[in-house]
């Protein structure tokens, strides 16, 4: 017979405050997206307003009124062994706007010229899809909420009991399960291709099926189909001889379905400089003057911020009512909260921006050469370790502001990622990044003869010969990485 009993156990948890969680989102919101929560925000609190304090602009005017205005004022201080004006603050620019830190002088006289893409964020491309469909007003409203369970890669894994449930628990809509299967499947013939996919399987069918039918495509589509658990674990020969397929059907099958693209997100992007979807707003810029390097945190576009004025002498107001009139003192209670939500919001603004600054300063100072070169062989190997360590943030902050963040350079635009890799020692015993050994590996292939391709083996002897020893799975596994088949199937006549 078994019976109760009670036990007593001790576990650690972290809990993050509401406003831990808000720091952490406004951390990865790249300059776009930081734009429209801000908007948001001005519309959600009242006491929260756009432009300079009226207070600091009465300071202003009354310097300018004593002063004059500032081409007219003389320095008594300015002379030639003393130079006041490199001592002075920016006081009236508020300090989360300030670009400036360590040796990094930001300068925007040039800043007209800088040009960079703007349109619509993915979200906000699928949501204007929604209303192409013939869906009604409420199924509308739920094919939206739906878009907002898909993940960065651009797939739906949620089911559909999964959803029905969320949805009631979220907003308290009870929708039939039927309903919400025809919901996902109109979203899942939306653009990009294979968004919404619950799978990879699923993903790659999705795109094949939307591609204009040839001998290749329907033997791809057979193979994703039928032998996809073969294909996944690159039994080739397996899938060949199951679906009866020659050498050179097979090579065409698999070059077909290693050109689709396995996360669905990443296809409205596309090449950051060519996609005419893409969407590249530059957070920070970068110019070089000889050995200067100047940092600018893109802050064009968000509005200077201030606390109400009104609402703080409300407060002062409604703070000298007795203790018995509870209408002042909820409305007290009201406009302090509110004031407290807009002096945290400035305050996490100001936080955010300066953690931006200071790792990307890092990631520039790490890859000086490259800034000042633009050749992608100066690219030291660098991972997000080393920036945690010359910053003081965590590693999960790192990654947080590095990720859909994009630096405008001489050179063109790069997102943040760009200038992370993995190093290794080359014969001389060297530290060379993973990105130089990678593009050393496509130029053997690129150069190999195509009637007899090299196997992965050769491939590494190559490599080693110029310099660079790596196993035969790491050869493997790069050339998987970028797509490349195995020999066999690179064999031309």
């Amino acid at each position: 017979m078994q019976g109760l009993s009670l036990q007593l156990k001790q576990k650690q948890q972290l809990h993050l405050s509401p406003e831990q969680i808000n720091e952490i989102r406004l951390l990865e919101l790249p300059s776009m997206e930081l734009q429209q929560r801000v908007n948001e925000e001005l519309q959600a609190n009242p006491a929260l307003e756009e432009g300079i304090d009226p207070i600091e602009q009465e300071k202003e005017q009354e310097e300018k009124e004593l002063y004059g205005e500032e081409e007219d004022y003389v320095n008594p201080l300015q002379n030639d062994d003393f130079n006041y004006d490199e001592y002075v603050e920016d006081d009236e620019t508020p300090d989360y706007k300030q670009g400036k830190m360590q040796n990094y002088s930001p300068d925007d006289d040039n800043r007209d010229e800088w040009t960079y893409s703007g349109g619509t964020t993915l979200m906000e491309y699928l949501k204007s899809q929604v209303y192409l469909t013939k869906m009604t007003k409420p199924e509308r409203h739920i094919a939206k909420w739906v878009l907002g369970n898909i993940d960065a890669e651009g797939y739906l894994r949620r089911t559909t009991e999964q959803l029905v449930d969320d949805l009631y628990f979220q907003e308290g809509l009870q929708v039939p399960e039927e309903q919400m299967s025809e919901i996902v499947e109109q979203i899942k013939t939306f653009d990009p291709a294979g968004i919404a996919s619950a799978n990879l399987q699923e993903c790659l069918s999705t795109q094949l099926k939307q591609k204009k039918e040839t001998p290749a495509i329907n033997n791809a589509l057979r193979i994703v189909t039928f032998c996809f658990e073969e294909f996944s674990k690159r039994h080739y020969d397996r899938v060949q001889e199951l679906l009866e397929l020659t050498n050179d059907e097979m090579r065409e099958a698999v070059t077909e379905i290693v050109h689709l693209n396995q996360k669905p997100a990443n296809a409205f992007t596309g090449n950051i400089l060519e996609s005419k979807e893409s969407v590249i707003v530059p957070d920070f810029y970068v110019e070089v003057n000889e050995e200067e390097i100047t940092i600018t945190l893109n802050t064009n576009d968000i509005p200077d911020l201030h606390v109400s004025q009104e609402y703080q002498q409300m407060a002062k107001e409604y703070s000298k009512a007795p203790d018995s009139d509870k209408g002042m003192k909820e409305a007290l209670q009201f406009v302090n909260t509110k004031i407290g939500e807009a002096q945290w919001f400035i305050a996490a603004i100001q936080q955010r921006n300066e953690t931006l600054y200071r790792i990307m300063v890092a990631i520039v100072d790490e890859q000086r050469e490259f800034f000042q070169e633009g050749d992608e062989a100066y690219l030291k190997p660098m991972i997000l370790q080393d920036i945690a360590d010359k910053t003081g943030y965590d590693v999960s902050t790192v990654s947080r502001v590095t990720n859909n963040k994009f630096v405008q350079t001489e050179f063109g635009i790069y997102p943040l990622k760009h200038f992370f890799s993995e190093g290794m020692q080359n014969g001389d015993g060297e530290e060379v990044s993973t990105r130089e050994i990678k593009k050393a590996m496509q130029e053997i292939i690129a150069k190999e003869d195509k009637s007899a391709p090299l196997s992965d083996e050769a491939i590494a002897a190559e490599m080693t010969k110029i310099g660079y020893p790596i196993a035969r799975r790491t050869i493997a596994k790069y050339r998987e990485l970028f797509g490349i088949p195995v020999a066999r199937l690179r064999k031309q006549a």
